[in-house]
C-alpha cells in the first residue's frame, strides 16, 4: 500500500477535488503546473535561498536531555518554534507565493485559526508586494489577539468572519467565497494539507522540508537517518504532514499524530477527528469529518485554535484508516500540563498546538533507546493568554 498521493489526486479513498464550476479553472490552472514550477532550478533555488536567508533554515534538532529523562526514552525536538514568524506556516507561504507570482496572480487570500498561517501569509506578501486578504474567525481574533497586529502591521487586510461558530471552519469558508469571486487575479494560499487536489499535496511537498532536514540531522546525532518514532500535532495537518513525508513509506518508522479532544471526545467540546469522524466532503476533499447522522457539520472546540477544524487533512484520514499512524486524543488539561512541562524542564514555551503533541509522552510508553522525534509547530507567544488564565500565571 502506498501512503502518497496517486495521479487522480487522492490517497487512498481520501482527497480529490469537490468543488464548484466557478473554482475549476482556478484548481485546474494550479494542478497542471504545480509540480513542473517546483521542479524549475530558479523555482528551487530561490526557495532554498529565502528558507536560509529569511526563514533561518535548518531549524535545529534538539536533543531534550531533561524530558528525556523524565520519560525514559531519547527525545528530540525539531525545532520549527525558531523559524521566522514562529512556526513552521511560513514554509509553504514562501513556497505557494513564489508559485502565485509564477502563475501571474497579483491578489493573495488565506484563511487562518491561531493566526500563524495568516501572519505567515501577510510576511511573505510583504515581502514580495502584493495584495493580501486573511479571514479570521471573530472568536479566534479575540483569542489571538498579537496576531491578528502583527498580520495589520505587516500591512494585510484581515476580515473576520461572523458566521457559525466563527472559527476556522468559517474563516476558510469565507475565504472560498472570496476566490469564487475573484477567480482570475487571486490565489488562495490554503495553510494547511486540506482542501481541493492539488492544495494537500502541494503543501505537504513544501512542508516536507521538515522530515528531509529530520533524516541528514539524525544522522549525526545518532548514526541513523530514520527514527523509531515521529510525533506531530494534527488539525488540519501540514506540520505532521512535512513532519511524515519522508518517512511515509518505510514502515519502521512509526507515525503518531495528536489530536486534540477539547474537554473529552465524549463530551460534545471536541475536535478528535479520528474517534469521532466519517467519511465526509468539506472544502473541496474528500476526508474524515465530524459531522451529524443527516451530514451538518459538527462545531468542533479545542483550547487550541489552530487545531479546532472539524475534519483532517485527506493524507491523515488515509493515514489513520489503513493503520500506518497512531491517532491519540488529547486534552485541553492534558496539552495543557505538557506545554508547562516542557516550559519548566527545558526553558521553551511551545504553541499550545504543539503542546498536544508534548501529552503522547504521559499516555504513550516508550523504550529507554527509542529515539523520539516530535516536531514542535510553534512558539507559545501568541498562547501566552490562554497559558496565564488556565495557571492564573
Amino acid at each position: 500500500m502506498s501512503y502518497n498521493i496517486n495521479n487522480n489526486g487522492y490517497y487512498g479513498k481520501f482527497g480529490g477535488a469537490y468543488i464548484p464550476e466557478m473554482l475549476y479553472p482556478n484548481v485546474e490552472e494550479l494542478r497542471q503546473n504545480y509540480i513542473n514550477i517546483m521542479a524549475e532550478p530558479d523555482f528551487q533555488e530561490e526557495f532554498q535561498q529565502l528558507l536560509k536567508d529569511y526563514v533561518g533554515r535548518p531549524s535545529p534538532l534538539y536533543f531534550a536531555k531533561r524530558l528525556s529523562e523524565k520519560y525514559t526514552t531519547k527525545i528530540y525536538l525539531k525545532r520549527e518554534d525558531l523559524n521566522h514568524t514562529g512556526a513552521h506556516k511560513i514554509n509553504n507561504t514562501i513556497g505557494q507565493i513564489l508559485m502565485a507570482k509564477r502563475l501571474g496572480k497579483t491578489r493573495i487570500i488565506a484563511e487562518t485559526g491561531a493566526g500563524q498561517h495568516g501572519v505567515a501569509t501577510a510576511t511573505v506578501c510583504a515581502l514580495m508586494g502584493i495584495k493580501c486578504v486573511v479571514y479570521m474567525g471573530e472568536v479566534d481574533i479575540k483569542r489571538q489577539a498579537p496576531n491578528v497586529a502583527r498580520m495589520k502591521m505587516l500591512g494585510a487586510t484581515v476580515v473576520p468572519a461572523t458566521s457559525g461558530s466563527k472559527t476556522l471552519k468559517d474563516a476558510t469558508n469565507e475565504a472560498i467565497r472570496d476566490w469564487i469571486s475573484n477567480p482570475t487575479d487571486t490565489h488562495y494560499i490554503i495553510g494547511s494539507v486540506v482542501g481541493p487536489h492539488p492544495y494537500p499535496d502541494m503543501v505537504a511537498r513544501f512542508q516536507s522540508v521538515i522530515s528531509e532536514e529530520i533524516q541528514k540531522q539524525l544522522l549525526k546525532h545518532e548514526n541513523s537517518s530514520n527514527p523509531d518514532y515521529v510525533i506531530a500535532c494534527v488539525g488540519g495537518g501540514s506540520n505532521a504532514a512535512g513532519a511524515f513525508y519522508h518517512f511515509l513509506e518505510d514502515t519502521n518508522v512509526k507515525l503518531i499524530a495528536a489530536e486534540a479532544a477539547g474537554h473529552g471526545i465524549d463530551s460534545g467540546e471536541s475536535a478528535a477527528t479520528s474517534a469521532l469522524g466519517r467519511e465526509g466532503i468539506i472544502h473541496g476533499s474528500k476526508t474524515l469529518l465530524m459531522q451529524t447522522l443527516d451530514g451538518q457539520i459538527t462545531e468542533p472546540y479545542s483550547i487550541s485554535a489552530g487545531l479546532d477544524y472539524p475534519g483532517v487533512g485527506p493524507m491523515h484520514a488515509h493515514l489513520y484508516d489503513s493503520g500506518r499512524a497512531e491517532f491519540i486524543s488529547v486534552t485541553d488539561a492534558d496539552a495543557m500540563k505538557a506545554g508547562l512541562e516542557l516550559c519548566q524542564l527545558e526553558g521553551i514555551i511551545p504553541a499550545i498546538e504543539s503542546a498536544h503533541a508534548l501529552a503522547v509522552f504521559s499516555k504513550k510508553q516508550f523504550k529507554p533507546n527509542d529515539v523520539v522525534v516530535l516536531c514542535l509547530s510553534g512558539r507559545g507567544d501568541k498562547d501566552l493568554d490562554n497559558y496565564i488564565n488556565y495557571f492564573n500565571i
